[in-house]
């Protein structure tokens, strides 16, 4: 077993330690009746994503750079021969995706390439299993697994219209698309997509391998290169070291990898075919300074640093793995890719998961502690107003029952306010999404289609474009404006009570947009580069244009502006729930110390078997923040995080 799979397995078993302990906490809620619908759904959630956490790494490269040959001595070295097909000319001619699903069946499954012609984006399609051709993969058998994934290589050939229509860029001379044969054919892949099940130590920890085609037929699936790649946790971007940095290379470079911006996170550039020095006439120090003379002008060439190219030799490393060559496999330098690849990669994504964990945790951990606290205090009330009792006449008692009636009655003018606020919050809400929400996305897309049809000249087609974006940001704009106002409300609302009423309550946690302005600001910029160019515009008919406009960019707006729908209707449940629970939890207590009062003034003989419930409910709440503390402290252990739970609760007990 490769350190990267280690380290890949060890993170594996940290998040399931994870979900182990907030599962455990989501139990404890639910057994004990101290959580609330908003909780049990965060929560729920949180589960589902750390059990269903995906690392996407995506491997780019113009074809015959050795891309194929990498993922086989990265990760299927195991096998004992080569996986993926790997060999001079191209070999993977569409997006290739492989991972595991736990109790799915090994398959490949493959969407033909003329599905493209109905406008439907791939992750569509994926929900629907007819749509694709589906092969079996005998797993056991490499042989047999081999020859069914040779099949990702396949081609056709087609008229230059079809391969036009299919989204494929032709050029005569071969320079901006593909040049046809002598019979004026155009060979295009086969296939579209390929899904391939097969079940691997890495990839059954949740690691997705995306192995891209060449530059001709990555510009064709506008999704892979807006979507896809800018989401790859890591792009690894391979080069050939005999053939240095081509056109095609920096145009891969430029379009699809960098996006036109600064370095990202996660992105490295593989210098492959370093073998090729290894020609029994250079000495070690030559063969090491050619390496070196070349590291720089591929970093300079490309905008990076040193340390951010590496070169291999991807078949001596895979021949090395197969062989147990350990020289061999230390001259390929494979290991020294992995090792960057987990360390700047896995502890990355551990943190995002770590961050977002300890926060949905501690929030629900929050509430809940301020729930128990509040009962906690009105039990100690009750109590001290009852040991107060001992040994007085009715008149007091009486005296307490018409208080308890008082401050019933001001709760429940306080009450009508609250209902007030419900109101308007409803109403601030409808108009959040009237801005935010699906529908208003609809219909600005339902304008900016008419637009651009009825458009006549490149102007109108660029002015509708650009306007759908200027008009999404100013509606996300608007939402920020709204929320500012819902926040604003509920503050007022959550220290009137706390004054007013005695109830715990912290100022509602606040909202941004700021990410899905940022996700729309990289939409547009791929846009600009992909189909707002001069070029494109007159050159694309404007049918055509029109439904790449909407196939892809449109799809990944909506896509955004789910992500955003689904977060901001959490929010508004998280922040309501809070004062919702308190006031229920108030009211509660309320009832309780008036009927426990009632019942004395009854009978008095009741009142010490009422101070002894008390006490014993008394410990039972504080046996319960106890637990609630090691719950929260055992989620912070399992992520490897400093314990937050006891500190919170002697934070809360000081300040009581």
């Amino acid at each position: 077993m490769t350190d990267l799979t280690e380290q890949f397995s060890a993170y594996g078993r940290w998040r399931m330690h994870a979900a182990e302990a907030v599962s455990r906490l989501r139990t404890w809620l639910s057994r004990n009746d101290v959580g609330d619908a908003q909780s049990d759904m965060r929560l729920q959630y949180l589960l589902e994503r750390l059990y269903d956490d995906r690392l996407t790494v995506a491997f780019v490269a113009e074809f015959s750079r050795g891309k194929s040959e990498l993922i086989n001595a990265v990760f299927f070295a195991d096998r004992g021969d080569r996986i993926l097909p790997s060999s001079s000319g191209r070999t993977t001619m569409c997006p290739t995706e492989l991972q595991w699903t736990k109790g799915a069946t090994p398959e490949l499954r493959l969407l033909p390439i003329r599905t493209r012609a109905r406008g439907t984006p791939v992750s569509e399609l994926k929900r629907y299993p007819e749509e694709w051709v589906v092969l079996p993969l005998e797993s056991a058998d490499t042989a047999e697994l081999q020859l069914a994934l040779a099949r990702v290589g396949q081609t056709e050939k087609v008229s230059a219209e079809e391969a036009a229509a299919l989204g494929f860029a032709v050029d005569l001379e071969g320079k901006g698309g593909i040049a046809p044969d002598a019979d004026g054919r155009i060979e295009i892949p086969s296939w579209r997509h390929a899904l391939i099940q097969f079940p691997h130590p890495l990839l059954e920890q949740g690691l997705v391998v995306l192995d891209t085609p060449g530059l001709n037929a990555i510009g064709a699936e506008p999704e892979l290169t807006l979507s896809m790649l800018p989401n790859a946790h890591a792009v690894l971007f391979i080069l050939a070291a005999d053939t240095g940095v081509t056109q095609s290379d920096l145009a891969i470079w430029r379009d699809y990898v960098q996006a036109g911006g600064a370095r990202q996170h996660g992105r490295m550039v593989v210098l492959n075919k370093i073998d090729g020095l290894w020609d029994g006439l250079r000495d070690d120090a030559r063969i090491e300074s050619e390496i070196s003379r070349q590291i720089d002008a591929v970093a300079a060439t490309l905008g990076v640093g040193r340390e951010a190219v590496f070169p291999v030799s991807a078949q001596k490393g895979l021949v090395a793995r197969i062989q147990n060559d350990a020289a061999l496999l230390e001259r390929s330098r494979i290991p020294q890719l992995e090792r960057a690849l987990a360390e700047d990669v896995l502890p990355a994504r551990q943190e995002i998961v770590r961050d977002d964990t300890l926060a949905e945790t501690g929030e629900v951990a929050a509430c809940t502690r301020t729930l128990l606290e509040a009962r906690l205090a009105s039990l100690r009330e009750q109590l001290q107003e009852l040991t107060d009792l001992r040994g007085k006449n009715q008149s007091v008692i009486e005296y307490m029952m018409r208080k308890i009636r008082s401050e019933k009655e001001e709760f429940e003018q306080g009450l009508q306010k609250y209902y007030a606020v419900r109101s308007v919050f409803s109403d601030l809400t409808n108009n959040l999404f009237a801005h935010m929400g699906l529908d208003a996305l609809r219909n600005e897309t339902r304008r900016t289609r008419e637009a651009m049809l009825e458009s006549s000249f490149t102007r109108g087609l660029r002015d509708a474009m650009e306007g759908y974006f200027r008009n999404l940001r100013a509606n996300l704009q608007r939402s920020t404006t709204e929320i500012g106002e819902i926040t604003r409300m509920l503050d007022s609302m959550y220290k009137r009570f706390s004054v007013e009423h005695g109830l715990k309550l912290s100022a509602p946690e606040s909202f941004s947009t700021l990410r899905y302005e940022k996700e729309l600001e990289r939409l547009e910029a791929a846009f600009d580069r992909q189909l707002n160019t001069a070029l494109t515009l007159v050159t694309t008919e404007k049918h055509a244009l029109t439904q790449k406009f909407f196939e892809t960019v449109a799809v990944q707006a909506r896509r955004t502006f789910e992500v955003a729908n689904r977060d901001v209707e959490q929010w508004l449940r998280a922040v309501m729930s809070p004062l919702e629970t308190q006031v229920r939890e108030y009211q509660i207590q309320l009832k309780r110390r008036l009927e426990s009062v009632k019942r004395i003034h009854e009978a008095t003989d009741t009142l010490e078997n009422r101070v002894e419930e008390l006490k014993q409910s008394e410990q039972a709440v504080c046996a319960l923040l106890d637990e609630l503390a090691v719950l929260q402290d055992g989620v912070a252990a399992a992520l490897g995080a400093p314990p937050a739970g006891r500190k919170a609760q002697a934070a809360e007990r000081a300040a009581a």
